[in-house]
């Protein structure tokens, strides 16, 4: 290969290196950001809502039902392969004893139930949310959704995607144990 022929060929290379750096500092400084952004939620009272229960439309599932003691509130769908994988961390808090309830997202009543069928269902009571505006108030616009709610209503907590043994070792089982305490 003769000298020319191997500057002409970083002078293609270098544009392309070029931009693939600059993506990747430009995609490094989105996530930067979206991570650090402060959740307004947290700290302040949960978004009253009224929902049919996703077992019973006859049945409502309010904000009421999460005032007395700390619980948890997932949004789900069937449709999301996450928030199916996630399932089991959430039986496994039920079983440790701390209430799950959820709101089910954009989905429908069928398929959501036949979701929940396939496996322990981990949820005291599921709202059913078909068009996503009560998880929208609550400013889950994807799912998974977690969040942690004091006895009194108070948002203390909100994690978005799957639950890891790292996030409730750290953070989600301490807090709940302190809110608990305090009840």
């Amino acid at each position: 290969m003769t000298e020319e022929r191997r500057r002409r060929g970083w002078l293609v290379f270098a544009p392309v290196l070029a931009l693939v750096a600059v993506v990747g500092v430009l995609a490094g400084a989105l996530v930067w950001n979206i991570m650090n952004v402060p959740e307004p939620l947290v700290g302040r009272e949960a978004p009253a809502f009224d929902l049919p229960q996703l077992h019973d439309a006859d049945a409502r599932f309010t904000e009421q039902d999460l005032i007395g003691r700390p619980a948890l509130v997932n949004v789900w769908a069937s449709w999301c392969a996450t928030c199916v994988a996630e399932r089991g961390t959430l039986v496994e808090l039920q079983r440790m004893g701390i209430p799950g309830y959820g709101f089910n997202f954009r989905d429908t009543r069928e398929e959501a139930l036949e979701s929940l069928g396939t496996g322990p269902d981990p949820f005291t009571i599921v709202g059913f949310d078909p068009r996503g505006l009560t998880s929208a108030e609550w400013g889950a616009h994807v799912t998974p959704v977690t969040f942690l709610v004091d006895r009194h209503g108070t948002v203390r907590f909100k994690h978005v995607g799957q639950l890891h043994a790292d996030l409730l070792n750290r953070q989600l089982l301490p807090l709940y144990r302190q809110l608990e305490a305090e009840t």
